[in-house]
C-alpha cells in the first residue's frame, strides 16, 4: 500500500478570506533567485513579467492571495465525480511539472492556491500550472 498523509487544519478561515482583487507591486527579495538546483521557471516573476500574467489570469478567474505571494482559485462542478476527474487530471500534470497545488475539495468544490515554494512566490510555474487548470476546465 502507498503511503497516503492527510493533514486536519485547525484553523477555520480559508484562502479565500485573505484574497484581494487588486494587488500593490511585490519586489522580490535577492536571496530568492540564488538556488541553483530550481528550474528556469521556478524562479521569481520580474515585477513587469507578473503584472502581465497576473492580469492575464485574473479575467479568467484567479485572484491574489493577499497576505503571500500566490494566485487562488475557486471551481464548481455539477457534481463530486467531475469535481475529483478534475482533480486527478492537475494532479498527473502537477506530477510531470513536479510542480503541486494546495488545494481542498468538498462535493462539487476545488479551491486552488498555487505558489511555489522553491522560490517563496509565484514563478513561471505557478503560470503554466494556472493556464494547464484554465484548460481542463474549459474541456469539461
Amino acid at each position: 500500500m502507498s503511503g497516503l498523509m492527510f493533514t486536519l487544519r485547525a484553523s477555520s478561515s480559508w484562502p479565500c478570506s485573505r484574497l484581494s482583487r487588486l494587488s500593490s507591486p511585490r519586489v522580490p527579495p535577492l536571496s530568492r533567485n540564488s538556488s541553483s538546483k530550481m528550474s528556469s521557471d521556478a524562479h521569481w516573476l520580474s515585477p513587469a513579467d507578473r503584472d502581465q500574467l497576473v492580469m492575464e489570469l485574473r479575467a479568467t478567474g484567479w485572484l491574489e492571495v493577499e497576505d503571500r505571494d500566490a494566485i487562488f482559485k475557486e471551481l464548481h462542478f455539477k457534481t463530486f465525480n467531475q469535481a475529483f476527474g478534475f482533480m486527478s487530471r492537475v494532479a498527473l500534470q502537477a506530477e510531470k511539472m513536479n510542480h503541486h497545488p494546495e488545494w481542498f475539495n468538498v462535493y462539487n468544490k476545488v479551491q486552488i492556491t498555487l505558489t511555489t515554494h522553491d522560490c517563496g512566490g509565484l514563478s513561471k510555474r505557478d503560470i503554466k500550472m494556472a493556464k494547464f487548470i484554465d484548460q481542463v476546465v474549459l474541456s469539461m
